[in-house]
């Protein structure tokens, strides 16, 4: 709701657990309900921003003024809920399929044509070769200075400088080829070249009832 031009896709899982005549109801009552809560947060948008600008002092008010109008101009798009059982292999697979029609959509995503330089393209290619190698570890991490010695041994890459490679690695980042969280200091300098490796680690740290599972350890 804060990010300019958002578009989501809500996914309700679970339809194993439904009857056939169950899904749609569910369907049409879950976008109901997000349908009034867009209404009700425009509703409450628009009586905040009433109530500054009717203040006896609006200047005092100004940076809230600006906030409330910069949120009003965020626009939403809801695309129709898509219903999945999620032990089913194929339909795990429409859903890929259906996100991947979406994110082609130029009128949903005007900026997704877009002439990536042949660079991007090659240094990919070989992230993904040496996260395969034999030499990698299962963590798939690596320093980013180490990572930069690496590409540049491949004899089309012998140029590349830190600063492209960032470049690069923000746009792999968002593609969710590698993770690179280069806004946490200590972890600027690392690169997640195995990203399911991370989600392995959070389902054993981050879980239903950790602390009680942990307390019951004598």
């Amino acid at each position: 709701m804060r990010v300019p031009n958002s578009v989501v896709l809500p996914v309700g899982t679970h339809v194993d657990c439904c009857q056939v005549e169950e899904v749609e109801e569910k369907r049409r009552d879950i976008m109901a309900k997000i349908a009034a809560m867009l209404a009700e947060r425009k509703s409450n948008l628009a009586h905040f921003i009433d109530n500054l600008e009717g203040s006896e002092e609006p200047e005092f008010y100004v940076d809230q003024w600006e906030r409330l109008k910069e949120m009003e101009s965020c626009t939403l798009t809801i695309l129709n809920l898509v219903a999945v059982n999620c032990t089913d292999h194929c339909d795990i697979k429409k859903l890929e399929a259906t996100i991947l029609e979406h994110v082609k959509n130029e009128e949903l995503f005007p900026e997704v044509i877009r002439v990536l330089p042949p660079v991007y393209r090659q240094v990919e290619a070989a992230i993904v070769g040496i996260a395969q190698s034999e030499e990698m570890a299962d963590h798939g991490m690596m320093d980013l200075q180490y990572l930069l010695s690496k590409l540049s041994q491949c004899e089309h890459l012998a140029n590349l400088g830190r600063e492209l490679l960032q470049d690069i690695l923000r746009y792999l980042h968002r593609i969710g080829l590698v993770v690179w969280y280069e806004e946490i200091k200590h972890l600027e300098s690392t690169v997640f070249l195995q990203p399911t490796f991370l989600i392995t680690m959070f389902k054993l740290l981050v879980r239903y009832r950790l602390v009680q599972q942990l307390e019951s350890i004598s």
